[in-house]
């Protein structure tokens, strides 16, 4: 009796055909899908809820300085309250958008300064947001009542702003109506500063602002990103393991038969 030898050779891998297991292309292919709607839904929102600016001056230093490139989410006038930083336009103070802080709404009275303090219904208020050291104002103005529907602005930076105390005398005591505002300002993009921190030094007059919904458009396009490259990744990493595979096995050892 004899024996024969036998190499065994597995197939190698070839052909153009589809890499990678049918569950894992189809995986793939629902992960590039999704993603590319969470990326692009994210750019759509963004889109629709914000508005890009970019602040030619220094007068909101240091929360927002000259040159700095700001995100605001359009809003409606009724929707601002104290501490908030808008973008307005008004006629009677320049034909271009500006960025002020309201500290104060219709119906509330504002004066400047006791104690070194701004006084707002007669509560001093602890303006965190100022450059430290600085006085609440520069100089001192009288008690304002703000009319219903309008509002008084200041500028972060209190000797470097045209702001309401620059028109007092006119027929509106230096206030704005709030169908002025175009949008509330969520973020410094550039340089990245991040969201602006909500004022707490206001809480004790009433409700503050919530921050828009910028997190979550991020969230969405990071992770639309995220599933694309994924989903993309798959066949590549596949076929480098499916090639890897077949090398291991492309010779058998030899046996008896």
């Amino acid at each position: 009796m004899g024996g024969e030898s036998m190499t065994h050779t597995a197939p190698r891998s070839g052909g153009t055909g589809p890499v990678g297991s049918r569950t894992g292309q189809r995986l793939s292919g629902l992960a590039v899908a999704l993603g590319l709607v969470l990326f692009l839904g994210g750019f759509a929102w963004g889109a629709v809820v914000y508005r890009p600016y970019t602040v030619p001056t220094s007068s909101m230093t240091p929360t927002i300085d000259a040159g700095d490139r700001i995100l605001a989410q359009r809003v409606d006038g009724g929707e601002v309250r104290r501490g908030d930083v808008v973008v307005f336009k008004d006629a009677t103070w320049a034909n271009a958008p500006m960025v002020k802080r309201v500290v104060a709404v219709g119906g509330d009275t504002v004066a400047c300064c006791q104690d070194g303090k701004l006084k707002v219904n007669g509560k001093e208020i602890d303006e965190t947001y100022l450059p430290k050291g600085t006085p609440a104002e520069m100089s001192n103005f009288p008690t304002v009542t703000v009319p219903k529907g309008r509002l008084f602005l200041l500028g972060d930076e209190r000797g470097n702003s045209v702001d309401s105390t620059a028109h007092l005398t006119d027929a509106a005591s230096g206030t704005v109506a709030r169908s002025a505002v175009d949008a509330r300002v969520d973020s410094v993009v550039w340089p990245m500063k991040g969201m602006l921190e909500r004022p707490t030094g206001f809480e004790a007059l009433g409700t503050l602002s919530s921050p828009g919904p910028l997190r979550t458009i991020t969230a969405l396009v990071i992770a639309g990103a995220v599933l694309v490259l994924g989903g993309g990744a798959y066949g590549p990493v596949a076929k480098r393991t499916g090639a890897s595979r077949a090398r291991r096995a492309s010779v058998e050892p030899a046996g008896v038969r």
